[in-house]
């Protein structure tokens, strides 16, 4: 049942990731795509169902769907693909044909009016040989590309640069500044979709207050039938007596406060840098946790690595600041059992708390001498809704693509560099799945997720040590999370 659950989340979610990133770029059917990002888990699905009584799956069965899948998603995409990647030729250092990446799902992509004689000078002039030596301008379908050397700090040449464009075009064109596979930074023009003459009348409306409590709503009642169902009310106990539901409260306002928060958190900073962005919004399912979790959509891109860095932090930070003190508050009201051979991460009757280093720690410190070795806890709703949020915290801090932490990984090393520790987390994953089965349906994930996030306009500008240190706290903070409690810990803590 556990991987049943598991399966229709990851199919859920895997729909909406094509749907966002491969739809723009291929006209192969989403539901064959979707087959292809399914392939693992139905095989190991299958499995399980065919074989009840297995503990492990034969390791053949799990390599070579991982290594199937992604061959053949990517040749559908190519199959389907609309149009072929914009390349850059480039002086000096920048010898290779090398893709332009201004993102998968990034609106920018359009077609670039030529310039005339009278506006390549005017162009030219907006590049000051102290702060950025322009040696060549390049014509691309979609873009503008200004190739030359970097003479001063990152940032002062990209506002200086920006402020000289807006004075010659106005808002014609955004201005981007990434670096080439070999770090040597440029410019580039895209048109600009966000333009006063593109948008005349046709204003997306950000701000829907009526859908977002709406969908509010819906996920309270949703939220509130799980919980009385963790809660052990049965459905014909809540049918022969309605008022029984409300014992699901406790679990339903604390998980929707924690969700709330997170992308409250994103919101507000989206905000603070003038971000265009949607409300946050709750999606409600009638079954399992009750929810799908909640979300934001961000309508342009980040101005730079900062706001992209902060942005993503802010959600994960906020929510662990609400999960540690429902967690606390949920774990003083849960009981002490005794552990079974199923007390898996779905087991909230006998849940094995050492699944977790930092879940240990914390049962442990309110449980106290009750949490003793060969002890689970059998958890109260309120301490469900803190475990839930502890996994939405993990699971938003992975530093892969389009995750909160592949934003924060992005804002600290850039792009070049993000990419490789998404690769390596990716295969990190899926060695960690072979000694815990619940994190299969993880590594597949992460195996079709994007691999970077899309770059900041100004993608050169690094962090300050504040928030690199602040970055690498959220990666110990998700370490804690993930792995097991340490079998010398535990025998310390006598667990």
């Amino acid at each position: 049942m556990e991987s049943i659950i598991l399966f229709l989340i990851l199919g859920a979610i895997g729909y909406v990731v094509i749907q966002k990133t491969a739809s723009k770029i291929t006209n192969t059917p989403l539901w064959l795509l979707w087959l292809a990002l399914m392939l693992p888990p139905m095989i190991w699905i299958g499995w399980y169902l065919w074989n009840p009584g297995s503990k492990s799956i034969p390791p053949l069965l799990v390599i070579a769907p991982l290594i199937l899948s992604p061959l053949v998603y990517v040749w559908l995409i190519e199959m389907g693909r609309k149009n072929p990647p914009a390349t850059v030729m480039g002086e000096g250092n920048i010898r290779k044909e090398e893709k332009m990446d201004i993102g998968e799902n990034n609106p920018l992509a359009g077609e670039i009016k030529p310039m005339n004689a009278e506006e390549e000078k005017a162009l030219r002039d907006c590049f000051p040989w102290g702060v950025y030596y322009l040696q060549k301008v390049d014509y691309l379908p979609q873009a503008v590309l200004c190739l030359g050397k970097l003479m001063t700090a990152p940032d002062l040449a990209y506002n200086t640069v920006k402020a000289n464009l807006e004075k010659v075009f106005g808002d014609r064109f955004l201005l981007l500044f990434q670096e080439t596979i070999q770090g040597q930074p440029f410019f580039a023009l895209v048109p600009n979709p966000y333009s006063r003459g593109r948008q005349k009348g046709k204003e997306e409306k950000l701000t829907r207050p009526f859908l977002a409590l709406g969908l509010l709503a819906l996920t309270l009642i949703t939220t509130t039938i799980a919980g009385a169902t963790i809660a052990g009310i049965t459905v014909e106990e809540m049918e022969a007596n309605p008022a029984l539901i409300l014992r699901g409260l406790p679990y339903s306002l604390c998980l929707i406060l924690i969700l709330g928060i997170h992308e409250l958190g994103h919101y507000l900073l989206a905000l603070y840098y003038k971000i265009r962005t949607t409300l946050p919004y709750f999606i409600p399912v009638p079954f399992f946790l009750g929810t799908f979790g909640a979300f934001i959509s961000i309508k342009e891109p980040m101005p730079h690595r900062k706001a992209a860095f902060d942005v993503a932090i802010a959600g994960p930070v906020a929510g662990f600041l609400v999960v540690v003190p429902v967690l606390v508050w949920g774990l003083a009201y849960s009981q002490v059992v005794p552990r079974v051979e199923d007390s898996g991460f779905f087991n909230l009757s006998a849940l094995d708390p050492r699944f977790s280093l930092l879940f240990a720690c914390i049962s442990k410190m309110v449980l106290k001498g009750k949490l003793a070795a060969g002890m689970a806890i059998k958890m109260h709703p309120m301490a469900v809704a803190g475990y839930v949020g502890l996994i939405v915290t993990a699971l938003n801090l992975i530093p892969v693509g389009q995750l909160d932490g592949g934003h924060i990984v992005h804002g600290m090393l850039g792009q070049r560099r993000a990419i490789i520790v998404g690769q390596i987390t990716r295969l990190l994953m899926i060695l960690l799945a072979f000694q815990r089965r619940e994190f299969l349906i993880w590594a597949v994930f992460l195996m079709f997720m994007p691999a970077s996030a899309e770059p900041a306009l100004n993608d050169v500008t690094e962090l300050d040590d504040v928030r690199d240190f602040c970055g690498l706290l959220a990666l110990v903070l998700l370490v804690s999370i993930i792995l097991p409690l340490p079998p010398v810990v535990a025998q310390w803590l006598n667990m």
